[in-house]
């Protein structure tokens, strides 16, 4: 059973930030990763619970068997431990680096949870150091063909099952590179893209073929005995000012998927932020690692503009635990921002009033205003405006769903939220087309996007089985 009172010997340590005046010199990893002796003595926090709610719908969307790998990790059987967590959780090197960790602030130690995610990160790299992780090839073939369509992290996860359970498994990819949103849309020191390459060559050694720079469309659904669409929820939410399209005005996503581009072909990139004065407008992930971004592009001075208040300090009564805490976060981009410009880069309860551009066209300064909320949602505050320089301005205010383009191309008819979710909440659309990941549920993150693509693996499963009884 290990030790049930570590929690009571040891205190949370979790793996450290790099020094800010080091880590926004390049876009390496932001961690430190803690050895074995640290991650043992963490892992024996763990209390044995009766009732383990970070593997509740509270914690851990893939239902991690957290309280088992923790235990054999506190005892020193490490490869044991690797085998418990790799039955739920198909790529732990992802989620052990991006991932909220919802496990821990659902942990039965409340706000000093165990370091569950740095735990499972530790396990992962143990084992690919140490030979553990080989290609695992399915001994019989189904004969039956499957198409995903998106790279991101449901397809990934939806291909890995399918292949698993003996089929053919095709993932098409429009873009140069796999991995979707893990690839492009998460900036290299959140997660290295060699992380990413690593895990994309032992699935091809699996029997998984990638299909680079092809957009296909509903003919394909003739070729395949099943398709999966996971193309992500890739609509942005625009500003609705005039100007919009000016020269320095970018989607977030399109920024990131440049710095990395460029990061990864060794060139400047062409929406670099150095010696610009940058506005972010969002105030969630994404905006937070344009902030991160920009700073290690060496920009002049970043503001990120958020619509909401802040949110408290401490819990509300209403939010009471093992729910996601509600409270206000200070994230590694904020946090790079506020020690080199002396001061959080967030201005709240603010948002764009103007674009002003030059006579080329492209933006010098934007007029923020403050906002309150009104009968019909937000509404500016008269007199409050204030106009501050910006040559380059990156809107990062979420998604409205998956792209008309795509849902046009499969014929499919997305909800009135833009998800292509069927009414009975399922994965299957019609025929032989399926949908999974943030295309099907919305703009969400990783952890369940991977769990949802395991799900519509689930049901391509059963869809296929039932399909070979009919024949």
């Amino acid at each position: 059973m290990g030790n049930t009172a570590g929690f009571l010997e040891y205190t949370r340590c979790e793996n450290p930030l790099r020094p800010e005046a080091e880590r926004v010199l390049d876009f390496e990893d932001l961690h430190t990763a803690q050895g074995q002796e640290i991650r043992c003595r963490q892992a024996s926090r763990c209390m044995n619970c009766g009732v383990p709610f970070c593997q509740s719908d509270f914690g851990c969307p893939l239902h991690n068997l957290i309280p088992e790998w923790n235990i054999l990790l506190e005892d020193g059987f490490e490869r044991e431990a690797f085998g418990r967590l790799l039955m739920t959780a198909p790529f732990p090197e992802f989620t052990g680096r991006v991932c909220p960790a919802l496990c821990e602030k659902a942990c039965n130690l409340a706000d000093n949870g165990v370091t569950n995610r740095d735990n499972e990160l530790y396990l992962i790299e143990a084992a690919f150091a140490n030979g553990w992780i080989r290609p695992r090839i399915p001994a019989v073939r189904t004969g039956k063909t499957i198409a995903v369509v998106g790279s991101g992290p449901s397809g990934l996860a939806a291909a890995d099952l399918l292949n698993r359970s003996g089929h053919t498994v095709t993932v098409i990819e429009r873009s140069d590179r796999p991995g979707g949103l893990l690839m492009y849309g998460i900036p290299n020191m959140k997660l290295p893209k060699e992380i990413v390459e690593r895990r994309i060559r032992l699935m091809e050694q699996e029997g998984i073929r990638f299909l680079l720079n092809t957009e296909p469309d509903g003919a394909i659904l003739a070729e395949y005995d099943a398709v999966l669409l996971s193309c992500g929820a890739r609509t942005p939410r625009g500003l609705g000012v005039t100007d919009s399209d000016a020269e320095g005005v970018h989607f977030a996503v399109d920024y990131l998927t440049e710095t990395t581009r460029s990061l990864l072909e060794k060139r400047e990139s062409s929406m670099s932020a150095k010696g610009k004065h940058v506005v972010v407008v969002g105030g969630g992930d994404t905006g937070n690692d344009c902030v991160g971004s920009v700073l290690r592009q060496g920009c002049a001075q970043v503001t990120e503009l958020e619509l909401m208040p802040p949110a408290p300090g401490t819990r509300p009564a209403n939010n009471p635990w093992p729910e996601w805490p509600r409270t206000l976060r200070t994230d590694y981009g904020q946090l790079e921002a506020a020690w080199k410009q002396g001061t959080d880069p967030r201005i709240f309860e603010t948002t764009i009033k103007e674009i002003k551009t030059d006579d080329a066209g492209h933006i010098r300064a934007v007029v923020i205003v403050k906002v309150r909320r009104g009968e019909k949602g937000f509404e500016n505050v008269p007199g409050t405006e204030q106009e501050i320089p910006c040559e380059l301005l990156l809107i990062a205010a979420g998604f409205t769903g998956c792209e008309a383009k795509t849902a046009g191309a499969f014929h499919a008819n997305p909800d009135t939220r833009g998800r292509m979710m069927p009414g009975d909440g399922s994965h299957h659309l019609a025929g032989n087309l399926f949908s999974a990941g943030d295309m099907r549920t919305g703009q969400s993150l990783v952890v369940r996007a991977l769990a949802d693509g395991r799900a519509a693996a689930g049901e391509v499963n059963l869809y296929l089985a039932s399909a070979g009884r009919a024949e």
